[in-house]
């Protein structure tokens, strides 16, 4: 499909997925904006999407920071953004929820839910001025089945996906797709890190984390950042689609 004449903002734009959605969505044809909370890290990813011909603008944002997303809005005043991409998000601790502190707690929930209702909150009202526009949130299918010792995470993809389906009755009716896409553990940095400690905290290996986690999906194993663009890109040409979650989990919701 063609994203030409679109401009797409992406949140924690300057991660591996983040990395990811950004060089699909400027392969379709948007001009991307790439925002999260490194300079550095924005750069590189715009570097990329430079190299492989499409166009890129960074800023920096704290999504968690009503003031900061406001300041975004205001720099962003000149880019007509119709395609809001919520992928900034951080995994928290990997601990019983005993174990878990309020901050910690908090911590999760300021990224993963507070950052995205503060950017929809700035972003939807020129979408709806002109009345068409997309928000895709990632989620996780981690929302929507057990994952021992990850509750702060879970809990807050779950109010993820209830924020996306009453978000999109809110604005669909003037316009606006509100969908979410639920990718199953990928492959990666974050992903490395929450196997190594699985690892510490049941005394397997980390290579044995890994299989056994990877296990759990129909498949087999774990997806790829690309798989999951491919899967954003994809979204975005079903114009019926609207209040929807998409998994992209291998099969991860499939009963073990």
């Amino acid at each position: 499909m063609s994203l030409a004449g679109r401009t797409a903002l992406v949140t924690g734009a300057g991660g591996p997925l983040g990395r990811a959605f950004a060089r699909a969505l400027a392969a379709a044809g948007a001009r991307v904006v790439l925002t999260g909370r490194s300079e550095p890290s924005l750069a590189q990813a715009a570097e990329l999407v430079a190299k492989e011909g499409g166009a890129a603008r960074t800023a920096v944002c704290d999504v968690r920071d009503p003031a900061s997303v406001a300041s975004l809005a205001a720099e962003l005043a000149d880019e007509d953004v119709s395609l809001l991409v919520n992928n900034a998000g951080v995994a928290g601790p990997v601990r019983p929820l005993v174990d878990v502190g309020p901050d910690e707690w908090d911590a999760v929930f300021a990224a993963n839910v507070r950052g995205v209702y503060l950017m929809c909150r700035a972003f939807l009202p020129p979408m709806l001025a002109a009345g068409r526009g997309d928000v895709v949130n990632v989620a996780s299918v981690s929302g929507k089945r057990p994952l021992l010792n990850r509750t702060p995470y879970t809990a807050s993809k779950m109010a993820l996906l209830g924020l996306t389906r009453t978000l999109a009755g809110e604005v669909g009716p003037q316009g606006v797709a509100v969908n979410s896409l639920s990718p199953g553990p990928v492959r990666g940095p974050r992903m490395d890190r929450n196997f190594r400690l699985t690892a510490e905290l049941t005394g397997c290996t980390v290579e044995q984390a890994e299989h056994d986690f990877a296990s759990r999906a129909a498949l087999g194993r774990l997806v790829e950042e690309a798989e999951v663009a491919q899967a954003l890109v994809a979204m975005l040409a079903m114009p019926g689609l609207c209040g929807a979650d998409i998994d992209l989990s291998a099969g991860m919701i499939a009963p073990a």
